[in-house]
């Protein structure tokens, strides 16, 4: 696994601390950029929490994701935690060190008072003593949060420097890209109140801290108000994979009003393989979700749902397009965006897929909805780490392509002649990969080769087109 190091730096910890005026919260913010360009420590809220408690034991629960590692869980994760001011939300956001659970805390109007959100993204320190004094708020007292260093130090900034050495594997940023394009193919199927969901999470194996569940991919299917585990799929079902990756929210569990699942579309997830799902913790004016891959020991980096968008140069070109429109939205409008642009809305949105995959847009599950935020990571990185993608161009550039009506031969490096075949617009191949996964971790590297040459040959064939149309 390619690893390289980050360095985060922030003027001093991040620490809570009590006064005379009451609890003040400061979350310590690295480089990130804004709308005016990148700074060196953004200041995105001063205010306050109208559910102390509630959100200390949400943001505690995006953090424990970013230590923790679900599969291999001798070896301890170390990430920062990513926050995004969208003007009437922070978000923050996390990953798993195994690469296989996205966390997503969303505080949203309701959940905030007395302060203006500001907008841009950045790393944001949670210490060990930070986590500490965090899990000991018993009360509801006023809490003051501040997301950014104080009003002085932003043009001071005096005071020792704290940096972190943060390990980023490629998997990792892979991985925000690939939750969010799967994500967006989920819809909502099943809402739990707030009884019928805490019942359903504390009864799962391994969610409430104890052994891990064995065995392969589990089920749940909505029956009445709750939710019935099967050891099969059936019509409506939604996939668990390992289960005790949701004892993370075991610390909000008291807290909750409702449970959200969300899940491919029906007919998506008909096989027996496991399928990635979205669990969504509703709290008094924020929502906590944890959206898991399809196995524990499989991260969301391999899943493939990029790759078309990467190797798509119109979306590639649009995508620059799009970016430049961006404002850090809570809510991205397609419609807003075609009119914009001038694109149609089928254009935007395969724009904003290929924003995703450098982790310029993320999806909201609960607004069906992309959302604008800039990862404070290199934005070629994906593409120049991802080995299908290399492959795949490296077959285009050696003619190994030939394309025949809806079949296409690729010559292999090793000689070996795989068959492509494109049933409407759906490639199959008689490669290995295709026969272990038949595309549910995207196309191989064959089928994406014939899928650029066949853009290529289209836009080569498009003026010849207008010209005879225009004699």
């Amino acid at each position: 696994m390619t690893r390289s190091l980050q360095t985060v730096a922030y003027p001093r910890p991040s620490a809570l601390e009590s006064g005379a005026d009451g609890r003040r919260l400061g979350l310590e913010t690295s480089r990130g950029a804004t709308p005016a360009g990148a700074e060196e420590h953004p200041r995105f809220f001063s205010g306050f929490l109208t559910s102390p408690q509630i959100g200390a034991a949400a943001l505690l629960t995006v953090a424990d994701v970013a230590a923790a590692r679900y599969h291999q869980p001798q070896w301890r994760a170390s990430l920062d935690p990513v926050v995004t001011g969208n003007g009437d939300r922070l978000r923050f956001e996390s990953f798993s060190g195994c690469g296989g659970v996205y966390a997503r805390l969303d505080v949203l109007a309701p959940g905030l008072d007395d302060g203006e959100v500001g907008h841009g993204t950045t790393n944001v320190d949670v210490n060990d003593p930070l986590r500490e004094a965090l899990s000991r708020i018993g009360s509801d007292d006023p809490l003051h949060l501040r997301v950014g260093p104080e009003e002085l130090a932003v043009t001071t900034l005096e005071g020792p420097v704290v940096e972190k050495k943060v390990p980023l594997p490629d998997r990792w940023l892979r991985g925000f890209a690939e939750a969010q394009v799967i994500a967006a193919g989920f819809d909502l199927r099943a809402e739990l109140p707030a009884g019928e969901a805490v019942r359903f999470l504390r009864g799962l194996p391994g969610a409430g801290g104890g052994r891990r569940a064995a065995g392969g991919p589990r089920w749940v299917v909505p029956v009445g108000r709750g939710l019935r585990p099967t050891t099969r799929p059936a019509p409506g079902a939604v996939c668990l994979p390992g289960p005790e990756r949701l004892g993370a929210l075991r610390r909000v569990l008291r807290h909750a009003t409702a449970l959200r699942v969300y899940g491919p579309a029906v007919g998506a997830a008909a096989g027996t393989a496991g399928a990635a799902a979205a669990w969504e913790v509703v709290l008094p004016g924020m929502r906590l979700t944890l959206t898991l891959s399809p196995d524990a020991s499989r991260g969301f980096s391999g899943e493939g749902g990029v790759l078309d968008a990467l190797a798509t140069e119109e979306a590639a070109g649009d995508a620059e397009l799009i970016a430049v429109l961006l404002a850090w939205e809570p809510r991205i409008d397609v419609a807003d965006l075609a009119a914009s642009s001038g694109l149609t809305p089928a254009r935007v949105r395969a724009a904003l897929v290929h924003l995703g995959t450098s982790g310029r847009v993320g999806y909201d599950t609960a607004e069906a909805a992309y959302f604008h935020r800039e990862l404070p990571y290199d934005a070629g990185r994906v593409e120049r780490h991802n080995p299908r993608l290399r492959s795949a161009r490296a077959l285009v550039a050696a003619g190994a392509v030939a394309l025949d009506g809806t079949l296409a031969t690729v010559t292999a490096e090793d000689g070996h002649a795989h068959r492509v075949r494109d049933e409407a617009g759906v490639l199959s191949c008689s490669c290995l990969w295709w026969a272990r996964y038949r595309g549910g971790r995207g196309p191989c590297k064959h089928a994406l080769a014939v899928r650029m040459v066949r853009r290529g040959a289209a836009v080569e064939q498009a003026p010849a087109v207008m010209g005879g149309g225009v004699r």
